[in-house]
């Protein structure tokens, strides 16, 4: 998050200075187009498809790989500075960084090129994945409204469960549970049968986030939740106590593995891999990750079960991965043409069956496996942080996800967390009136 918003603040600090451009693919027209990427799971299909579009097109397509996600971040924040981008690119981080890019210049408004043909292009896409690079009228990061980059995937976070280990506990494998109680009996089951319950990279604390984001809108309901980010409504409320409460339940059922406030996610894709932990809490990418390391892994995929009967259960999810036109680019048309044939059903469909996940097109769905499918089915369901006009603050994220490692490992309780969390929020609002 530190870097994010130090990025943010360097392209603000460049717009404003103007920067002298440099001789990079934004200035120069070329024959070619650049893409950026970081995903290394899919480097091989990239290129397959980059030989065919040259095959039908005559247009050469180079993919370029920076890996890891650390290293992407800061070849992209240099290529900023010196106005070096790529044609395409893609950029990791909030929306808030989002808009500080899109302010310097640097993306391209989509919205006309959308817009064609009876919105054809626009119309293929999920809404909800399309959302994630909007910026509405009104939005308070005073973007000009419109679409800033086409989503080349779609994702959702949900709970997935070990079929094999669930019958050995007595439970049902194809009748997972699908209300609280029913949850909280699962991993009391679990634990009679010697067997680990739920594991997900809750030392990454923006899992953590996902799940306490998901039972507030449970709890609460999307309105009241946006109201205590801009400040209307106190973490001290009973509804966000229910909200940590759902964590001391987890913990006090045996619903949560051992060290799952220290794990990172990769370990934790391991545990479930092998075996070793019937339920986890991870994304829909995990279906290449489990391919990969069990290819027999027997499991289930199910929405995280309700708390409350208020409010429908929501899940994060939308955009997984996005590429974005250089604003700079001597080829921006060239380069929509190509967007436009990357996301298109058949390519779409390419990428999902070859690199197992989520096509963003929605006419690819015919196309894919059934375990895809399965999270598929609960896109209707999902929400995401930057498909919100307001942003709670950093400082105020970290002490909500943070309080809840200090429940899990039994150091406080729901109630204290309530307060602590509220105490940050009233010290950042005041911050932010100075």
């Amino acid at each position: 998050m530190i870097r994010f918003l130090s990025l943010a603040m360097f392209l603000v600090l460049a717009s404003v200075t103007g920067c002298a451009p440099g001789n990079g693919t934004d200035k120069v027209a070329s024959d070619k187009i650049t893409v950026w990427h970081w995903m290394t799971d899919r480097e091989e299909t990239f290129n397959e498809l980059a030989e065919k579009y040259k095959a039908l097109t005559g247009t050469d397509v180079q993919f370029e790989l920076y890996a890891p996600t650390d290293a992407y971040s800061e070849k992209i924040k240099g290529a900023a500075q010196t106005q070096m981008l790529p044609d395409v690119f893609g950029i990791l981080a909030d929306k808030r960084v989002i808009s500080s890019f899109i302010k310097a210049g640097h993306v391209l408004n989509l919205d006309p090129y959308m817009d064609m043909d009876n919105g054809r292009w626009k119309k293929a896409f999920y809404a909800k994945a399309l959302n994630v690079n909007r910026f509405m009228l009104g939005n308070e990061f005073e973007v000009v409204p419109g679409i800033y980059a086409a989503p080349l995937d779609v994702m959702n976070i949900q709970m997935i469960y070990n079929k094999d280990l669930f019958k050995k506990a007595g439970l049902d494998p194809e009748n997972p549970p699908r209300n609280w109680a029913e949850f909280l009996d699962t991993g009391n089951k679990l634990h009679a049968a010697g067997i680990q319950g739920m594991v997900s990279g809750w030392g990454e604390i923006w899992m953590i986030d996902c799940l306490a984001s998901n039972y507030a809108y449970n709890i609460m309901g999307e309105k009241k939740f946006i109201d205590t980010i801009k400040g209307k409504v106190s973490y001290a409320d009973q509804d966000w106590i229910d909200v940590f409460t759902v964590f001391k339940d987890m913990r006090d059922n045996n619903l949560l593995a051992n060290g799952i406030v220290t794990m990172v996610n990769k370990h934790a894709e391991q545990m479930f891999a092998n075996q070793r932990a019937a339920l986890a809490f991870n994304g829909s990418w995990c279906v290449n990750v489990y391919y990969g390391m069990n290819p027999d892994l027997n499991y289930g995929v199910m929405l995280p079960p309700a708390y409350s009967n208020k409010y429908p259960m929501k899940i994060w999810g939308g955009a997984g991965a996005s590429l974005m036109v250089n604003a700079r680019s001597k080829n921006r048309d060239k380069v929509v043409e190509f967007l436009k044939w990357f996301t298109a059903k058949d390519q779409q469909a390419y990428l999902a069956n070859k690199t197992r996940n989520l096509p963003a097109n929605k006419e690819s769905l015919g196309e894919i496996s059934p375990v895809l499918v399965r999270f598929v089915d609960d896109m209707d369901s999902v929400t995401h942080p930057n498909n919100l006009n307001v942003s709670e603050f950093p400082k105020v994220i970290e002490a909500r996800d943070k309080g809840i490692q200090s429940i899990v490992i039994g150091e406080k309780t729901p109630e204290e967390v309530a307060l602590d969390v509220q105490a940050v929020k009233i010290r950042e609002m005041g911050k932010a009136q100075k």
